[in-house]
């Protein structure tokens, strides 16, 4: 029996081999294309026959939901009713291995007597298509990975590459935030792990273990005991965050002191008073995304005078089925 796996591994060697040409090619093109879009008043029409065709609607659906608004259109439903979507404010990109016309060529002429531009994602730069384009993309590979060199593969991954390259530079061009994709994904779980609150999670009031500076360790202890979160906090003077102490503080303490005077020492003096914090408004993701990169369990929350008004822990979180 044929190595499937070995066939397997080299179909894959292939396809990256070929995307990674693509980074080499990339020229003034693409700026203008990202630079074209920015400035686009309309929508941006993405249109394509076949497997190109099937590359489009993705890249469709990337550019929505990073808030470049898009649609995919049939070259043949085109010119059978559809072209009544068009409009001379919008942006035509045309993917296509051959950069042959075919059915799309009336769409294109028809594009063109609206003033639409046109982009190619062509994997052949001296075609009708790239002729036609007033920007192409070069989106073309040495050979496709289906042995034959007939399948498409190779080209339709590129040409998907391509489109996301496209929509990721359209994104830090926008200086598009989490904030701003969860605003568009409302019903997914992503979206509303970066619509939550960590206000909509954080204990206050009681709920909050909370000590004061001359409180000792032996009450400090009672304190982290009762509210069962893995620590005590203290406020400073203006009622912002004084200082932290944790259970794990607590061990090295006894490491370092081994006597009973330890319990009666104060909390002024063995709080930890660099403490990592988060704004009750900010997101749930930016606390857990705090959480990991200190590998902490436990966050203070202030609000936006920076006086101390809860605390999240990591379990509060976990809870919530939002990670």
């Amino acid at each position: 029996m044929k190595d499937l796996k070995k066939f397997a591994r080299e179909v894959i060697r292939h396809e990256a081999e070929a995307v990674a040409a693509l980074a080499d090619r990339l020229d003034e093109r693409f700026e203008q294309a990202v630079e074209a879009i920015l400035k686009c008043q309309g929508r941006v029409i993405v249109t394509g026959m076949g497997k190109s065709g099937l590359i489009g609607r993705k890249i469709v659906a990337t550019f929505n939901s990073t808030g470049i608004s898009s649609f995919y259109l049939h070259p043949a439903e085109a010119l059978h009713g559809d072209l009544g979507l068009v409009r001379s404010e919008d942006i035509m990109m045309v993917v296509s291995k051959s950069g042959q016309l075919y059915e799309m060529e009336e769409l294109i002429v028809a594009a063109k007597r609206l003033s639409v531009q046109i982009i190619a994602l062509s994997g052949t730069m001296d075609s009708p298509l790239v002729q036609k384009a007033d920007i192409a993309l070069d989106c073309s590979v040495a050979s496709e990975a289906c042995p034959n060199n007939l399948v498409p593969t190779s080209s339709s991954t590129a040409a998907l590459v391509m489109g996301d390259a496209l929509a990721i530079a359209l994104l830090q061009a926008r200086d598009f935030s989490t904030s701003d994709f969860a605003v568009l994904h409302p019903g997914g779980f992503l979206g509303r792990r970066l619509l939550k609150h960590v206000s909509e999670l954080h204990h206050t009031g009681d709920e909050v273990p909370l000590v004061t500076a001359d409180a000792t360790v032996s009450q400090m202890m009672v304190e982290m005991s009762a509210k069962r979160l893995g620590c005590v906090l203290m406020k400073d003077d203006k009622g912002g965050l004084g200082g932290i102490f944790t259970d794990g503080d607590l061990r090295r303490l006894w490491e370092i002191e081994r006597d009973q005077d330890m319990i009666k020492m104060k909390a002024a003096d063995v709080m930890i008073r660099t403490t990592k914090f988060v704004r009750a408004d900010a997101i749930l993701d930016a606390a857990l995304a705090l959480m990991e990169k200190h590998a902490i369990t436990q966050l203070p929350t202030l609000d936006v005078d920076g006086r101390l008004v809860g605390i999240i822990h990591l379990h509060d979180i976990l809870k919530s089925k939002l990670v």
